[in-house]
């Protein structure tokens, strides 16, 4: 049997202003730091074998603070291509270090023309039901931006070929990412319908965790 984590990031600098960040590469603010230690709390006496995230600072600052007080350090490796997948590959094993596999696919979703916009202040302009179904709903795509559907569309095919043969391994794996890349895995395994994935959300710093037993996940 082996446990899958999935791990909201810390607050991030626009999550304190209430802004869309989407792909914008906003860090962790000093409140989510603050936060850090809290979370960390949620994994005593876990073990973890591999980690993903994706290459937004928000991700890779929440994965290096929670391990931190864990005495542990990550070894990122890059798997979308280009020369940091090429250059930085070696040769070896990870020593003490976690492996920590990155790619842009766990990446939150892109809002488009809203990134950067004040959350309140785009109900304001668009009506606070529509900007709901631009944030929640499943295939309502903000302008020029992704639904859902859009990002679980290139979240899965790569949570089905990279982490879940972790799993099958026996491997417990700790996925540490945004809000909707998380939601898009957890409309997988829990096979929540279309239509109730909207009633869904993953708390900044929040985790979830399962049981991966036989091809079948089982929430703790």
């Amino acid at each position: 049997m082996s446990k899958l984590y999935l791990q909201r990031h810390l607050k991030s600098q626009w999550n304190v202003e209430n802004r869309f960040a989407g792909w914008v590469d906003n860090p962790i603010s000093r409140e989510g730091s603050d936060m850090a230690l809290e979370a960390s709390k949620l994994f005593i006496n876990e073990k973890f074998d591999v980690i993903f995230t994706s290459p937004l600072a928000r991700n890779q600052q929440t994965v290096i603070r929670i391990l931190r007080n864990f005495d542990k350090t990550p070894l990122f490796v890059h798997l979308d291509g280009g020369k940091m997948q090429k250059w930085g590959k070696f040769e070896g094993g990870f020593g003490d270090c976690i492996p920590t596999y990155v790619s842009e696919k766990l990446n939150e979703r892109y809002y488009g023309k809203l990134q950067g916009l004040n959350k309140e202040e785009a109900k304001k302009v668009f009506g606070e039901e529509q900007v709901k179904l631009w944030r929640r709903s499943w295939d309502v795509r903000p302008p020029d931006g992704e639904s859902l559907k859009d990002t679980f569309n290139r979240t899965m095919p790569f949570y089905k070929k990279f982490i879940e043969p972790e799993l099958k391994a026996g491997k417990n794996v700790l996925i540490i990412s945004s809000g909707n890349a998380l939601r898009s895995i957890v409309k997988y395994i829990e096979n929540i319908p279309d239509d109730k994935i909207i009633d869904f959300e993953i708390g900044f710093g929040a985790s979830i965790k399962y049981n991966f037993d036989e091809n079948v996940y089982k929430k703790l």
